[in-house]
């Protein structure tokens, strides 16, 4: 009776993120080929037990399974469509974990099919820390059959593993619209500290007041998702003319002391570009019509 052969996976990329994969690869037992391109980042991961590889081709011609992980597509494509190594990749899957916007997604998808590469596109929406744990969250997209051939090894780095559908482009476009909410709200924040500050609040003194303040958005953004998919932009609790009023406060306290405010009279901007559209009675969430109604060019 012969037996499995033995997992194994190639990790392209060895930042933190794509160093946490490798090693939670190897920790699991898996047998890991890694490859970076500045020489030297592997040492760690090799005296813990992974292969490393003298090039990428060498790297994704070890295992059926390569993951990439790179600061962007351009990075991506640097690597992978040198000639020696998309050959190396033909008939092989390539997961690509590398965050970029939906259209370079597609645009990598057809690469790969053109070249016989078998291609699933992910992002990872946690951070180092939380990989190889039950903390760690990804999402995937592309042949829903290519993910159940290796979710197995895929599960293999912890956590919550979504599959999004078929569209190559799914999974980034979720991790662009997710990545919105947290880089304006991290910016929210530090121009919180940068206000408080100047009012001599100091960092700490803010923070529990802040996590507070964190505490009430879940329950509004699916109050919001839902406002926004009816159509119905209820301002029974706080109307667009109210929004504009306390976003006018923080822009008028911030310049006060100096301190740049654009971000908030950007969103200052378009509450009032909804009032003025007849809108001022709705709630904040018309924001959001408004700008698909802009996008769409009507």
């Amino acid at each position: 009776m012969s037996s499995s052969p033995e997992p194994s996976v190639t990790v392209i990329g060895l930042g933190p993120m794509g160093r946490a994969l490798a090693g939670a690869f190897v920790a699991a037992g898996v047998r890991t080929t890694v490859w970076n391109r500045t020489p030297g980042r592997d040492r760690e991961l090799v005296e813990l037990g992974a292969i490393g590889a003298t090039s990428a081709a060498e790297a994704v011609a070890a295992s059926p399974l390569t993951i990439v992980c790179l600061v962007n597509y351009d990075a991506t494509d640097a690597v992978l469509r040198q000639e020696a190594v998309t050959a190396a990749l033909k008939g092989r899957t390539l997961v690509n974990l590398t965050a970029d916007t939906p259209d370079r997604a597609r645009d990598t998808g057809r690469w790969a099919a053109d070249h016989g590469i078998r291609y699933l596109d992910g992002a990872i929406m946690t951070p180092t820390r939380s990989i190889g744990t039950a903390q760690g969250v990804f999402i995937h997209s592309g042949p829903q059959e290519l993910y159940r051939e290796h979710q197995a090894l895929l599960d293999t780095l912890g956590g919550t593993h979504t599959y999004l559908g078929e569209d190559i482009g799914r999974a980034a476009a979720y991790d662009i619209a997710l990545l919105d909410i947290f880089w304006t709200s991290m910016t929210g924040y530090m121009h919180a500290l940068a206000v408080a500050g100047a009012e001599g609040i100091s960092p700490r003194e803010l923070a529990p007041f802040a996590q507070g303040i964190g505490a009430i958005l879940p329950p509004l953004f699916h109050e919001l998702a839902e406002d926004v998919h009816e159509g119905t932009y209820s301002g029974e609790g706080n109307p667009l003319t109210s929004a504009v009023s306390s976003m006018a406060h923080i822009v008028h306290a911030s310049e006060a002391h100096g301190i740049d405010a654009g971000v908030m009279r950007a969103a200052e901007a378009l509450a009032r570009r909804a009032v003025d559209l007849g809108h001022g009675a709705d709630g904040f969430s018309r924001v959001a019509e408004v700008l698909s109604r802009r996008s769409s060019g009507l």
